[in-house]
């Protein structure tokens, strides 16, 4: 199973002071919306996604059909897919992508410890 990017979602309390701490361990925006409360940083081929008030706790989240750098990958393997091997599997989970539609789509779970898990397909 290819679960495609990943990057760490942070639920921070003040995104101005997560940006200024983070931008001084190297990282970079590379994308998001200040005015929607979300900024995405990368420091080499580590990202974080920083979010105020979107969410309660950190999200693991992946990207199938993007690279490290978010440039669209010519072949991955769908959301959808990734659901059905979970599903059979026996790995319960939170919410599901429309196995009827393509394109853009997410599916949520949780490991064992309640961590919550984004697979978040953008294209």
């Amino acid at each position: 199973m290819k679960l495609g990017a990943f990057s760490i979602s942070l639920s921070v309390k003040n995104l101005q002071k997560s940006k200024e701490f983070y931008t001084k361990l190297g990282f970079d925006v590379i994308g998001g919306d200040e005015k929607m409360n979300y900024l995405i940083m990368q420091n080499e081929n580590s990202t974080i996604g920083l979010f105020q008030g979107m969410f309660k706790n950190n999200i693991l989240t992946f990207n199938p059909g993007w690279n490290q750098q978010a440039h669209k990958l010519e072949k991955f393997e769908d959301v959808r897919s990734i659901q059905q091997s979970l599903k059979n599997d026996g790995i319960p989970l939170i919410s599901e992508a429309n196995e009827n539609t393509t394109g853009p789509a997410s599916i949520i779970l949780m490991d064992p410890d309640g961590n919550q898990i984004l697979i978040d397909q953008h294209v």
